[in-house]
């Protein structure tokens, strides 16, 4: 618009010039004259641009970027940052426990009924003295015994008259491959034989268990061999083992075959002395150990026990043999494949509690006559 209104103006006053002006005018001034307009425009503009810079700038806010704004989004508030550092809560994930069952269950022997509803697939209670059956429950059954073998191993120890003194070195060969399990007697523990077989018997020590049948005279060979021939002079003819400890489900018996063994071993007071003790502590190298009974009815003040022995192994269940005191009889209890420990601990809880409620009724009060 400017340019336009220049040229008009120069158009109006070049009528007044000389020749010579408008010669000077169309080959010099109007080739030159739009460089001289844009340079005219780039002055103002500079000195606008300059004037502009002498004013005072406004504070500006500032400019968030993409990239602050991702900044800012991941830095989070203290009350989020409070709840950030709690740890996440994990779901727990319950390991399913898989139970191997029993040889008993696995027969169906737990389907059988019983007048005391026991939770036990298998019971025997006879009179030590008249070898009268009081209850039984699948007595003829023969089923893995677990750590009941180890009366057997108490019984052959004993009958060879061995030195309970002799010390025995716990050796790798002691040590559980059939099942894995652990023991609190290390490989190089010395301990007498005294001790172990209270170990064994008391508080269940397999490699005590195994220590006092290797070093059997013979060997562990002769020592098993020595097992099954007792079992059969006693007439145990349901009855066999291949080693002493009861780890191998193939020691194997029944209920009845099981009460003949605890009146047998009941004859030795050692043995009844060692398997009814509550606790025993053994010094082995720089340390003592402290063991104690597996069966809790031993402390019990309502229990006269005269010999036990628990077990347990999967393919046998829980198990638990007695010789006890009830209403004034010997009494042999024999409960095996049982539901639980505390369930074979309650079956001989409800058989003592029949016992003597079947003793109250066959008593016949007297009257008092005096006077």
């Amino acid at each position: 618009m400017r340019l336009a209104n220049f040229r008009m103006t120069l158009s109006l006053e070049s009528n007044a010039l000389n020749p010579l002006n408008r010669l000077f005018s169309c080959r010099v001034f109007n080739p030159c004259l739009p460089l001289c307009i844009l340079a005219l425009m780039s002055l103002s503009s500079f000195a606008a641009d300059n004037e502009n810079t002498r004013k005072p700038v406004a504070a500006k806010k500032p400019v968030v970027s993409a990239q602050n704004t991702a900044k800012s989004a991941a830095k989070p508030s203290p009350k989020a940052s409070a709840k950030n550092t709690q740890k996440p809560r994990k779901s727990v994930k319950q390991k399913a426990t898989v139970t191997r069952p029993s040889f008993g269950r696995i027969a169906g022997l737990h389907q059988a009924g019983d007048l005391l509803d026991l939770r036990s697939s298998v019971a025997l209670v006879i009179d030590q003295d008249t070898h009268e059956v009081l209850l039984s429950k699948n007595d003829m059954a023969v089923l893995p015994i677990a750590s009941l073998t180890k009366l057997m191993t108490g019984l052959v120890i004993s009958d060879a008259n061995l030195l309970q003194s002799e010390m025995i070195t716990i050796t790798q060969d002691d040590v559980d491959t059939e099942k894995g399990s652990t023991s609190r007697l290390a490989v190089g523990s010395v301990l007498s034989r005294g001790d172990l077989l209270h170990l064994a018997l008391m508080a269940s020590e397999n490699r005590a268990a195994h220590a006092l049948g290797r070093t059997y005279p013979g060997g562990m060979s002769l020592f098993v061999k020595a097992m099954n021939d007792r079992a059969k002079g006693l007439g145990m003819a349901s009855t066999h083992y291949v080693e002493p400890t009861g780890l191998s489900s193939r020691n194997q018996s029944s209920a009845k075959d099981l009460a003949v063994l605890v009146g047998a071993t009941y004859d030795v007071p050692l043995l009844r002395e060692l398997s009814t003790s509550p606790g025993r502590e053994v010094d082995v190298g720089r340390r003592t150990l402290q063991y104690n009974t597996t069966n809790r009815l031993v402390k019990s003040p309502n229990w006269d026990i005269g010999l036990q022995k628990t077990g347990y192994i999967s393919e046998a269940g829980q198990c638990l043999v007695m010789q006890t005191k009830v209403a004034g009889r010997k009494i042999i209890m024999v409960f095996l494949d049982s539901a639980g420990k505390l369930s074979r601990i309650a079956d001989a809880e409800r058989v003592r509690r029949w016992v003597e409620n079947q003793n109250a009724r066959t008593q016949v009060p007297s009257a008092d006559t005096a006077g």
